[in-house]
Formats: structure tokens, sequence, C-alpha cells
């Protein structure tokens, strides 16, 4: 593990110029630094299969748009690395290490169980997204039950619109028509 002498504040430049980190991840709110570990089995079992939920569904869709996962997305105030993005697929192919939010049609957070993971999906991100402008920032709960909490813009903010609970089927219809059930996003395979 190499030492990083740097202390304190950085820009988003700075941060991008530090390169992949496959161990964690480094995001910032305005010059903030936020780092955490790299998910575990549960959090990697539900973007994986999000994920192939919503890239089937951008196809039926028709959409141009890319599904990666964990990527840089540039906000004017911050770089934040949801656990999943739908992006323009252009914004994809013209920079493959980052993506505007203007590009951005849905960003996913996955909750991580940590008091800090918690705190910082639910508390910082969604007012940096609401204020550029991502309309659909879905979060997914893992505890104390699997939810898909999918809000709306409203006044600058998101009011919850909908809340897929474990255990039952539920319609999400944006921006992409998908079905999906949040417990079968984190139950083990048997």
């Amino acid at each position: 593990m190499a030492h990083d002498p740097h202390y304190g504040p950085r820009t988003v430049e700075e941060v991008l110029a530090l390169g992949e980190d496959r161990g964690g991840r480094r995001e910032s709110t305005g010059e903030a630094p936020l780092t955490s570990p790299a998910p575990g089995f549960t959090h990697q079992r539900a973007s994986s299969r999000l994920w192939s939920l919503l890239d089937s569904a951008v196809q039926a869709a028709g959409v141009s748009a890319e599904v990666p996962e964990s990527v840089n997305a540039v906000l004017p105030d911050g770089l934040f690395i949801p656990d999943l993005v739908v992006v323009e697929a252009a914004a994809a192919a013209e920079n493959p290490v980052t993506c505007d939010a203007d590009a951005v049609f849905l960003v996913v957070e996955i909750v991580s169980p940590s008091s800090s993971g918690r705190r910082t999906d639910r508390l910082p991100k969604p007012p940096y997204y609401a204020e550029d402008g991502i309309e659909h920032p879905w979060r997914l709960e893992r505890e104390p039950v699997p939810a898909l909490v999918v809000p709306e813009p409203r006044d600058g903010h998101y009011v919850e619109r909908l809340v897929a609970e474990a255990g039952r089927e539920t319609a999400v219809e944006g921006p992409f028509p998908l079905k999906l059930d949040p417990g079968a996003l984190v139950a083990p395979r048997r």
C-alpha cells in the first residue's frame, strides 16, 4: 500500500490525477474528501443484478446509453462515484474517465451498512445531485430490509415518490421502465 503524504482538501482535478484505485473510492464534496473501502459481496450482488435490469431496460427503450458501475460523475461542486450510472453513450465515448451531470439519466447509490456510508449516501450526495439537475437518483437501502427509494425532484430537492419493498415486485416507470424486487437484488443464490 502506498502512502499518500497529501493532507487536506483536494480539487476534482487532483482526485482524478490519483488514477484508478481498485481498493477503494475517492470522492469529494466541494473540496472535502470522502473515501470508502471497496464494496462487499451483498453490495456487489445488488449492483450486478440491478445493472442487468437497467441495461435491459435501456436497450428495450431504444436509448443510446451506457450503464457503467462506479464511474466518476463530475458535478460543479464535487466528484462522486455512484454505484451505477446511466449516461448518454456519446458522453461515455467522449471521455472514458468521467461524465458530467448533464449527460446523466440516472444515478444509483447502494447504501453501505456502515454508519459513515449511510450518512454519505443519504445526506450529502442527494442535494448535489438535485442542484446539478439529475432527475433520477435512486437509493437502494439494504438494511433493515431491502428497499429501493425512487425520489422525484421538487423545488431544488428530492421528495420520495416510490419505495419498492422486498418481497414484492414493483414497477418503476422512469427513466426506463422496469420491474424489480429489492429483496431479490440482495439475496444470495442457494
